[in-house]
């Protein structure tokens, strides 16, 4: 049941979708009520482009897609996002094209995650630091992109999108393996950061069952409050699971109730670090002082490169052997 419609209205899908979901779901609702899209009705997809935690790009700001059924719904689109927002609207040439185009942006991003996070795993194997790596390939001004690893992939968008578009590329007989294998990457990435911990734990004698581990940051990324598929909370479960005496601080999470989880984040005391046999910093929020963590923390494991510039024959990295 559609009980706002009527005529003359415009429909617009913002969420993050396979293509055809517009034309295919929504249109055929729309049309079944007796509405000819592109005269009495018009329709469109324009995908939502957020970004939590950036302080320059947001949606008044962000040049916005538009994808309609018909020439006529673009242009109804159009003009109504080019009322509200202080931004370039750019027309596409279907509704398609628009969703094809939000899943290749997120796609672009699983892959190239999915390849420092792998190339980070074979840099520790190798001895060679792959934050170094990362700036050295920046100098290059033109055909590279820098990407960073980390203990996984967070947020309601990246880990999930893209499998949007594998499950509707099946209905092609297509199998899309670049996603399947970024997403298998990603997703094994808690599970190193925990063999990580437990090696680095094992070379100063003590295991993780029984063990003072502090996670540093709950969040899927820095200086936000969202947990929605955060790496840490899977991390925090299996070394729980493994015994460890878990706690973790995140100043802008007070207290997590996720799955198996029921935690409230403690204060940053001298004495809370210097307690743990290991702090992991999961999150790198800014406002902590990562050279006192150094300081007082008896071992540190460093997912983020939160620490750069600081040394300390106790402080461990990701992706760095």
């Amino acid at each position: 049941s559609l009980p706002y419609l009527h005529a003359g209205q415009l429909v617009v899908l913002e969420s993050t979708s396979y293509p055809r979901t517009t034309e295919e779901i929504i249109q055929p609702r729309l049309e079944s009520r007796g509405f000819v899209i592109g005269e009495d009705m018009f329709l469109a997809f324009s995908p939502e482009r957020v970004d939590p935690g950036n302080l320059e790009y947001k949606t008044q700001n962000t040049p916005k897609l538009v994808g309609g059924v018909t020439e006529h719904c673009t242009d109804v689109a159009a003009a109504v996002y080019e009322a509200i927002l202080e931004t370039d609207v750019c027309r596409v040439s279907s509704p398609r094209t628009a969703e094809m185009a939000k899943l290749l942006e997120n796609v672009f991003r699983i892959v190239n995650i999915s390849l420092v996070n792998e190339l980070a795993q074979l840099c520790e194997r190798m001895s060679i630091d792959m934050w170094e790596v990362i700036e050295a390939a920046k100098t290059k001004p033109f055909g590279f992109m820098a990407f960073y690893p980390g203990p996984g992939l967070g947020g309601h968008c990246i880990p999930l999108d893209p499998f949007y578009l594998s499950w509707k590329a099946k209905e092609y007989d297509f199998t899309t393996r670049f996603i399947e294998l970024a997403g298998q990457i990603n997703d094994d990435m808690p599970y190193h950061v925990v063999e990580r911990v437990g090696a680095l734990l094992n070379n100063v004698g003590k295991p993780i069952r029984g063990e003072r581990i502090l996670l540093l940051g709950m969040a899927y990324k820095k200086d936000i409050d969202d947990l929605r598929q955060s790496p840490a909370v899977k991390i925090a479960q299996l070394l729980l699971d493994q015994g460890a005496i878990l706690s973790y601080h995140d100043p802008l999470i007070p207290v997590v109730k996720q799955e198996s989880l029921c935690l409230t984040s403690v204060s940053l005391s001298d004495e809370t670090l210097s307690d743990q046999s290991l702090v992991l910093i999961t999150t790198d929020h800014t406002g902590i002082d990562y050279a006192r963590v150094v300081a007082l923390a008896p071992l540190v494991f460093d997912t983020r490169n939160a620490t750069k510039g600081l040394t300390s024959d106790h402080l461990f990295k990701l992706g760095v052997g």
